[in-house]
């Protein structure tokens, strides 16, 4: 295989290096940095399997080189966020040695809790439907439960919400622990649920073809500009919704 050949491996590579770079600020807790990296490396993502179909360059390597990468970037990422946001709900932090809820492990002077923990289950749920994904030959022009990409920009969108928007009520909502327990046993589901969705994958532009296409794209637009970081979940519900008027024929193919 040429040189050429080998930039969509090239950026699927820089994909896994963002997503290694938003695991390190993740662990230290700075959700921004974490927000940033994941989200180049999801661009990254994107334009790696564009640029295979334009270069005529995909093959079984990139195809497991794929899933790889995003295991890290779309998988481990909201993992490590959820369990700090579970972390931060229970009042657990290193040296802590109180903990409101669940029951307490002690590691080498180290008090935390099990229920962190469970937040990995995010990551575990991305690989295991990134695995089923590469092996599935109907989820050409569609797909079936929520991506992963999808799913870790709502996961990493919480800090954020917290973090940059006033509503005490959304920041007592997110630092729940219930409320969190819930969207990661939610998240799980929807990653490896039968649920049929649209790709956006343009075959041409033409309207009537893509109208909920375009649809969903304008209601992104407005729900972010409306509700910046809490307008993300937001757009996850819009897609599900949005799919739910899709031609059958669709996801027949």
């Amino acid at each position: 295989m040429g040189l050429i050949k080998q930039l969509p491996n090239l950026i699927t590579l820089l994909n896994l290096f963002c997503g290694s770079v938003a695991v390190i600020f993740a662990i230290n807790g700075n959700f921004p940095a974490t927000a940033m990296f994941m989200f180049l490396g999801i661009i990254f993502d994107f334009l790696d399997g564009l640029a295979a179909r334009l270069l005529k360059a995909q093959s079984p390597l990139g195809l497991q080189l794929d899933s790889l990468a995003d295991v890290v970037t779309s998988g481990l990422v909201p993992g490590i966020v959820m369990y700090k946001l579970l972390g931060l709900a229970t009042h657990v932090s290193d040296g802590n040695q109180e903990a409101v809820w669940g029951d307490t492990l002690h590691f080498h002077g180290v008090y935390t809790t099990f229920l962190p923990f469970l937040g990995l289950c995010i990551t575990l749920a991305a690989a295991y439907r990134l695995a089923k994904f590469n092996i599935d030959e109907d989820q050409q022009s569609y797909f079936k439960g929520l991506p992963s990409p999808a799913n870790a920009l709502m996961i990493v969108s919480l800090p954020l919400i917290v973090l940059y928007q006033s509503q005490s009520f959304l920041k007592d909502l997110i630092l729940n622990p219930w409320f969190l327990v819930a969207t990661t046993v939610l998240s799980c589901y929807l990653l490896n649920s039968s649920i049929k969705l649209f790709a956006l994958k343009f075959k041409s532009f033409a309207f009537k073809p893509n109208l909920v296409r375009y649809v969903f794209l304008l209601l992104t637009i407005v729900l972010l500009a409306c509700f910046q970081f809490a307008g993300v979940p937001l757009v996850i519900l819009a897609y599900f919704l949005c799919s739910l008027f899709v031609n059958p024929s669709e996801f027949s193919r």
